[in-house]
């Protein structure tokens, strides 16, 4: 089988309900970034922070994946799939997808503020003085602006032996994860689908002008069609 990576993000889920970061208006949920995604902002306000996350949790459990992440986890039936997803949500999981890496994290986790390699489920709310087994403060299991990526070394090993690649959700210009197209081989075909797509297609890359759902399915036929 050939290996394909999916480079996912906000727009997947758009469609599902979830509101992104990067919508026109530059907020989520009326807060900018730094209020709610920094470090600094959980030092200043961890009330404010936690409140926000716990809303995000709520909201994500309401969520059900859509025919996007469907037709992504249908894919392993004809390729080797990962998916690298910028999302801090389960909604691939949720569809079937069994190789799933996040960059970002996970919100329906948490760790504590001491030690981020204790890792908990988490399925309820966070609330000041929530704390782990050593009397340290719980946060979300999200990656804030400012702080390391841990996972982008295991990403980039998977995109270096890629056949192809879809990027689907993200425009990509979020670094460190928008550098990961680069770590495919040159010759990997990449698909694009973006319905406001900032780049040309070239031999190596087709873009498919639309949301989520609806370019996912026009692709999934043309990928499937040719086996």
């Amino acid at each position: 089988m050939k290996k394909l990576v999916v480079l996912s993000g906000a727009g997947v889920s758009k469609e599902s309900g979830l509101n992104t970061f990067r919508d026109q208006d530059g907020l989520w949920e009326n807060h900018s970034i730094e209020e709610i995604a920094t470090p600094q902002a959980f030092e200043e306000n961890p009330k404010k922070v936690l409140d926000f996350y716990n809303k995000r949790r709520k909201q994500l459990l309401e969520a059900k994946p859509n025919d996007a992440h469907q037709y992504i986890a249908a894919l392993e039936q004809y390729f080797e799939v990962t998916v690298i997803t910028q999302n801090v949500d389960n909604l691939h999981e949720q569809a079937g997808s069994s190789d799933v890496i996040h960059l970002h994290g996970e919100l329906l986790k948490s760790k504590s503020v001491n030690d981020s390699g204790k890792i908990y489920d988490q399925l309820e709310d966070i609330h000041l003085g929530d704390t782990d087994e050593k009397g340290n403060q719980l946060r979300p299991h999200v990656v804030w602006f400012g702080e390391a990526v841990p996972m982008i070394p295991t990403a980039m090993q998977v995109c270096e032996k890629a056949d192809c690649a879809l990027v689907i959700g993200t425009s990509l210009q979020v670094y460190p994860a928008a550098g990961l197209i680069n770590d495919l081989p040159q010759d990997a075909k990449i698909y694009l689908i973006d319905p406001d797509p900032q780049v040309q297609p070239t031999e190596n890359l087709k873009i498919i002008k639309d949301k989520a759902v609806s370019g996912m399915k026009q692709l999934y036929t043309q990928l499937t069609q040719s086996k």
